[in-house]
């Protein structure tokens, strides 16, 4: 048990180990990650992930640390869109727009757990049944994800969904990274598989066109240190407040399951890779985080971690040219992505280096 949230449910966590000595912590409220512990190069065992010290903190919290996002990852314009020509209002929440879900998103409810192994791995499913109209979306909805760690040292992580009416729907994992515990995250370097950006205007609602990263702060094609381009004058980084956009990746196959992004922190040696089957991922560089959220002996400051978040193009369902998140009676949403971590002196690539 991890503690009981204030209508007195109980909510419980789960630990998952390998034979590497990874470890993962997670809990049934909102699906979140509250720890998850991995080697440096000298084999000492850190926490890599941002969080908070109870539950109280986490039923309040407003920044998804670790959380599983959802009906709908990111924005959605003035909280309405359009479907087989009716008109859907959302509950609004960030503004004038949808936020991951709403108020009271997947990020938000106790979801139903059930620990399961095989032989290398060990994980948690968790279920929950979200009723239509809830925060305004129609359809109910049966939802599952899945938590699963191997002794390959990856961390699966899988959603799937049925619905009995048309409903866009669009799950990830918003997991706050730091791979040393230093200030902030500028000297991780950072590799993104995607030669375009969906840009966005100054409320962070992208404006329906791709933009080439060639030459901007956003080429991260070849690995280059955070703090390398996050200070640079560029209208999407102000937009932004740094960076917060959604990276289209280079696929060859709808299904594939490619590599997103490398994450590798020099100083402890520490590479985070993300693989997907999404068609995008938000690069998330923690410009909201200004010290007033703090857990696990520390404050959050500015930039003190990054977020690399797996999903479908933002306001999607107001934006036809992206690719549709609808999700129609008789279909299955159906999505995987895996962390695989491990240990670096350096990442081929890395050649550049320094601050902001």
């Amino acid at each position: 048990m991890f503690g009981a949230l204030s209508d007195g449910r109980e909510v419980t966590r789960y630990t998952l180990r390998n034979r590497s000595g990874l470890v993962v912590k997670l809990i049934d409220f909102g699906g979140i990650i509250t720890e998850i512990h991995t080697p440096d190069r000298a084999g000492e065992l850190g926490d890599i992930v941002l969080g908070y010290d109870n539950l109280a903190q986490y039923e309040q919290d407003a920044a998804y640390f670790g959380a599983l996002v959802g009906r709908y990852a990111n924005r959605i314009c003035q909280s309405r869109f359009s479907l087989d020509g009716r008109s859907v209002a959302l509950a609004p929440n960030d503004g004038a727009h949808h936020l991951h879900g709403g108020p009271i998103g997947f990020n938000k409810v106790l979801w139903k757990g059930e620990p399961f192994a095989s032989e290398g791995s060990r994980g948690v499913a968790l279920t929950y049944r979200s009723k239509n109209m809830e925060q305004g979306y129609p359809g109910t909805v049966e939802v599952r994800a899945t938590y699963e760690l191997n002794d390959e040292n990856e961390l699966l992580f899988g959603f799937s969904a049925v619905t009995d009416a048309p409903t866009p729907i669009n799950l990830t994992q918003h997991s706050y990274f730091n791979l040393s515990g230093a200030p902030d995250i500028l000297s991780h370097q950072l590799r993104i598989n995607a030669h375009f950006v969906t840009a966005i205007d100054a409320e962070s609602i992208p404006l329906g066109i791709a933009m080439p990263v060639d030459g901007t702060p956003f080429d991260f094609r070849t690995a280059r240190s955070i703090g390398e381009g996050i200070g640079q004058e560029h209208a999407q980084l102000k937009n932004g407040q740094g960076y917060d956009h959604n990276f289209v990746l280079t696929r060859h196959g709808a299904d594939e399951l490619v590599c997103a992004a490398t994450l590798h922190e020099p100083t402890s040696g520490r590479v985070l890779e993300l693989f997907t089957q999404e068609p995008g991922v938000q690069f998330y560089s923690g410009n909201f985080l200004d010290g007033a959220l703090g857990g696990k002996r520390r404050r959050y400051g500015h930039r003190s971690g990054l977020c690399l978040e797996p999903q479908h193009f933002p306001d999607s369902p107001n934006q036809p040219q992206f690719p549709s998140t609808i999700l129609r009676p008789g279909q299955t949403y159906a999505t995987q992505s895996k962390y695989v971590f491990s240990c670096a002196a350096r990442l081929p690539g890395d050649q550049h280096g320094g601050g902001p």
